[in-house]
């Protein structure tokens, strides 16, 4: 069991999301408080449904209890299309809403990324039939990182699928966008580039201006760096703002609209600045992990107003692993996974 006085890397912080409870390990506080910290950044609706434009649903996951990410649901004339596979729970609960939106068959599942709330539950849907679909950088990345991390969970949901590793995505694509249209909806399958992960996904629909991203962008403090390229994830935020949206569907926090996508790279910006300040005025990673322990470290860091959605309690392992990357002149998803 981690303690929660050891060092909290970003690896560290993998292993934590990697378990149900993960919320509370990771923060060290009571249930009161995590849920009054949710509250503080917009009303958590956990496993429900809502229809974001006619036949696109974004089902939110149940982060805090069973670390589910959020879901699309996209209504084709003969199919349907889900965005992200989720872990094999979340999929099971994700499968069961869609069956109660429409009568058609889940076609397409798509990841948007390797890590296991996103991509851990592909095999319970290829069972129902669909076609697990990703950027080929997903599956580059499941062989860098599994099966080790999938033999390090201990999720009753992963354990009970009896699989020694994950199972990979069954179509992928190198060039971009990759589209699918049946004549009544275009969606457009994005990447681009290296941000989150190095397989980071987005689903664009032109008509209706709607945007799902993965965990590129989240809507809230929910961002894990330890496969990251920090430094360059602002400009993929930015260049998948680069077209109408109205609506921005994240892997985990409350939907939102533009707003969200700019917030994102405004934080990305202003922690790997900060840190960069602090290591140049001499601090250290140790430092940094201290003043998080301290509650000073946010206030060093100095983020402006429209980057305070995405500072919590995680803020001391993005910092270490922003100034692994400085130090280390190399992505910080390089540092962990090689090249």
């Amino acid at each position: 069991m981690l303690g929660f006085g050891a060092p909290l890397t970003a690896r560290r912080w993998y292993i934590l999301v990697m378990h149900r409870s993960w919320i509370l390990r990771f923060s060290g506080i009571s249930a009161a408080i995590v849920l009054l910290v949710v509250a503080s950044r917009g009303v958590a609706e956990p496993n429900t449904v809502q229809e974001i434009v006619p036949g696109v649903w974004f089902r939110e996951g149940d982060i805090e209890k069973q670390g589910h990410c959020n879901n699309i649901i996209i209504e084709m004339k003969d199919y349907l299309i889900v965005v992200d596979a989720n872990f094999p729970s979340g999929a099971e609960l994700a499968a069961a809403d869609a069956r109660k939106l429409s009568k058609k068959p889940i076609k397409y599942v798509f990841d948007t990324h390797h890590h296991g709330d996103h991509a851990y539950g592909n095999s319970t849907w290829t069972k129902l039939g669909a076609t697990t679909l990703a950027h080929v950088g997903v599956t580059q990345e499941m062989k860098r990182y599994e099966p080790k991390r999938w033999a390090e969970t201990n999720r009753k949901d992963v354990k009970d699928l009896g699989q020694t590793t994950a199972e990979p995505p069954k179509q992928t694509f190198d060039k971009t966008p990759f589209v699918l249209d049946d004549g009544t909806r275009r969606v457009e399958f994005h990447f681009f580039g290296w941000a989150h992960t190095r397989g980071d996904g987005f689903v664009y629909l032109p008509k209706e201006q709607v945007l799902a991203t993965g965990d590129a962008i989240a809507n809230g403090p929910f961002n894990y760096m330890a496969d990251a390229h920090i430094a360059n994830w602002p400009k993929v935020a930015e260049a998948a703002g680069k077209r109408p949206i109205r609506h921005v569907l994240p892997g985990h926090g409350r939907p939102g609209g533009r707003e969200v996508i700019a917030g994102q790279a405004q934080f990305m910006r202003e922690i790997y600045a900060g840190v960069k300040g602090m290591l140049k005025g001499g601090k250290t990673a140790d430092d940094l992990q201290k003043m998080g322990l301290n509650k000073t470290l946010a206030a060093a860091l100095g983020f402006s107003a429209p980057a305070k959605n995405w500072v919590g309690s995680g803020l001391a392992g993005q910092a270490v692993a922003a100034a692994e990357e400085i130090q280390q002149q190399k992505p910080h998803g390089e540092i962990e996974g090689g090249k």
